[in-house]
């Protein structure tokens, strides 16, 4: 049996399940799902109405002045309009056609798939921003064979080296010990006192780690906070399949992500990669910071890094952090804003990122920064026909 059969069940026999949501006070109510097909009479409108907790043979019509859902109303009178200027017509029939009936209830139904899956993703992320979903270009429900992780998942014979020491400070920005976590590893301090970035890509941010003295407010502990802003997995119009836009306005030189996935060696990474290749996509991602021995893969595992697009001219910036993870051939992913980014725009980074100079009047970057001698940045594997659109566009990634 399908859930909905399940609760129509246990209406039909007064029977009461927490997990249904079928209680004593609501077993005898009837409540609207979504609304499948409209007609009108002389006297008056009528909706054939799926009700909540009973399958699509038990859909009723009822006229308008029984109805009290005034949201599922107005999103059906949308997707009709909508429909309706697709078939250039202008007013609403008396009756509708059963091809656009039958679109309104795969868009009905598709808009419940994507806010389960929408459910189950914020239900699972273990960070402050939230995750919506919206496709409002095609009948596209949530990807399959695609699980949200949190953090790293380590492939078959990697090990990670775990952090032997912490720093002792009392106050990592202000008064550091012996460099702290940055300074033992002969680097500086990532971050300014606002958490923005403030060394320039290709160089490496160690962040302080689990046996560290500081606490969790400590300005040096950024991206092991997580992702903090609402982001929107959205399907593109113009045939990138999903994308990821913002909610809130970042400002620049912020955290926003972590690309995760599975951890695998390169070996592993290329007999994938050519089959990658002839569906047109890819996920790998080479972590070849000090040497190109491990990729990340997160075709099946990852987080809402998984849905970002490429640009030739991004708005995020890829740098390598290390935090409870010693192994520099383990680098941890971090997405950085280049630029202030507006509510509503997407995100996107360069998938074959290339170190370029960096603005550095709001940022006070290291104006010692030289590209020689500096270790390679990760950049995505992929070998396709670029579509970003920008006016930089190089047209193919290879």
């Amino acid at each position: 049996m399908s859930w909905d059969e399940l609760e129509a069940l246990c209406r039909r026999k007064g029977l009461h399940c927490k997990q249904l949501g079928v209680n004593k006070a609501n077993v005898n109510e009837y409540e609207v799902e979504f609304l499948c097909d409209y007609k009108k009479t002389k006297e008056e409108e009528f909706y054939l109405v799926k009700w909540r907790g009973f399958p699509e043979l038990e859909n009723t019509w009822e006229p308008k002045r029984n109805l009290r859902c005034p949201k599922l109303m107005k999103q059906f009178h949308l997707d009709l309009d909508e429909e309706l200027r697709r078939h250039k017509r202008r007013s609403i029939p008396k009756k509708l056609d059963k091809e656009v009936s039958s679109i309104l209830v795969q868009k009905a139904k598709l808009r419940q798939s994507l806010q389960r899956w929408e459910a189950h993703l914020n239900h699972t992320r273990n960070h402050p921003g939230r995750i919506f979903v919206k496709n409002e270009v095609d009948l596209e429900g949530p990807p399959r064979n695609f699980t949200y992780i949190n953090n790293y998942e380590v492939g078959q014979g990697i090990v990670l080296d775990e952090m032997a020491v912490g720093c002792e400070c009392k106050d990592c920005l202000e008064e550091p010990m012996n460099g702290c976590c940055p300074g033992a590893s002969l680097h500086r301090m990532a971050y300014n006192d606002k958490g923005q970035i403030r060394i320039r890509p290709g160089q490496p941010i160690y962040e302080c780690n689990s046996r560290c003295s500081c606490g969790p407010d400590c300005p040096n502990r950024v991206v092991q906070k997580g992702i903090q802003f609402d982001l929107c997995i959205f399907k593109t119009e113009n045939g990138r399949g999903w994308g990821v836009r913002t909610l809130q306005h970042i400002k620049k030189n912020t955290f926003v992500m972590e690309y995760v996935g599975e951890i695998i060696t390169t070996d592993e990474a290329e007999r994938r990669g050519q089959v990658y290749d002839r569906q047109g996509s890819t996920y790998l991602f080479d972590l070849d910071y000090v040497e190109d021995v491990y990729t990340v893969d997160a075709t099946h595992l990852g987080n809402i890094s998984h849905f970002v697009n490429h640009s030739c001219s991004p708005n995020l910036q890829v740098f390598n952090v290390f935090i409870d993870n010693i192994d520099e051939r383990l680098p941890r992913i971090a997405l950085f804003s280049t630029r202030a980014i507006r509510a509503g725009e997407e995100l996107t980074f360069d998938y074959k990122m290339q170190i370029d100079p960096v603005d550095t009047e709001s940022t006070k970057m290291d104006s010692s920064f030289s590209l020689a001698g500096l270790p390679s940045s990760p950049k995505k594997r992929i070998r396709v026909e670029c579509r970003c659109g920008s006016d930089s566009c190089r047209k193919y990634l290879f």
